[in-house]
């Protein structure tokens, strides 16, 4: 946990390309650096891309390629303008003398930049993800050196992250560490059953409350009366209208991709001939 500094929240794609690069990192690499892309507010650091950069480490030096993150980066902002530099990661779990070289390039490139680290080699026995912010230490007018302060790490993903995440989680459990896709309707019948489940959790809490098995909690009750206040007041058979014109609707899109899907292939047949 941080004593003082931004909240990093770390998005599932980060983590993955930084495994991806690891795995394909050159012959004799210790590790492998890259940059940290995303957004900045007043109270957290948002990452939701990175790229890898090349570079060579010896035990007296260390050269990063600064033509090629720079290229990358101009390159990346043709594709999401709204990502900015927000530091740099390094797989392992210790911060080198390098790495304070690194840092102060990603100084000039970020106020205020973050270090990730992620031991991909699973040192400890788990994959340690960390993150830091450095300050300046020392004597005024002396030698200053850099201290490098932990941070919050938290995880935030998007929907369609989320899809990729639970299938990566389905393959710890297959006898062969894979598993396939599921179907849309599939989809919609775990999403439903999970919200059931979540309903029963919080009908039983409640019954709880009311009979005096469970003292109240008065965060739970804000929480719970907001979740409350979201739902609109619609009877139920409107409900089903509602909910019958909207997938009819789907129905003749999903028809008409169809049909135009199959006057595509038919005229491509007959022109063929």
């Amino acid at each position: 946990m941080s004593v003082y500094g931004p909240v990093v929240k770390i998005h599932p794609v980060v983590l993955a390309s930084i495994g991806d690069s690891y795995e394909r990192r050159n012959e004799g690499a210790s590790r492998v650096i890259g940059t940290l892309l995303g957004t900045v507010d007043k109270h957290s650091v948002e990452v939701t891309n990175c790229f890898s950069v090349p570079h060579n480490e010896s035990e007296d030096e260390v050269a990063v390629d600064m033509e090629f993150a720079k290229n990358m980066y101009e390159l990346h902002k043709r594709v999401s303008p709204s990502e900015v530099i927000v530091g740099w990661y390094a797989t392992g779990f210790e911060i080198t003398e390098h790495s304070v070289l690194i840092h102060e390039y990603y100084s000039r490139e970020a106020t205020n930049p973050i270090h990730l680290t992620m031991d991909c080699a699973l040192q400890s026995g788990k994959m340690n993800i960390r993150a830091y912010v450095s300050a300046p230490m020392g004597v005024p007018g002396k030698t200053v050196g850099v201290m490098f302060t932990p941070l919050s790490v938290k995880y935030k993903y998007y929907d369609t992250e989320r899809i990729g995440v639970e299938l990566l989680q389905r393959t710890r459990d297959a006898p062969n560490a894979s598993s396939g896709l599921t179907s849309d309707l599939c989809q919609v019948g775990k999403a439903a059953s999970r919200v059931q489940d979540m309903l029963a959790t919080v009908l039983t809490y409640i019954e709880d409350v009311l009979s005096g098995k469970q003292g109240a909690d008065n965060s739970v009750g804000r929480y719970l009366m907001d979740l409350v206040n979201k739902v609109p007041k619609i009877s139920a058979e409107d409900f089903e209208t509602m909910l019958n014109s909207n997938i009819n609707d789907l129905l003749m899109v999903t028809y008409l991709a169809n049909l135009t899907q199959a006057q595509i292939a038919l005229n491509e047949k007959i022109v063929v001939l």
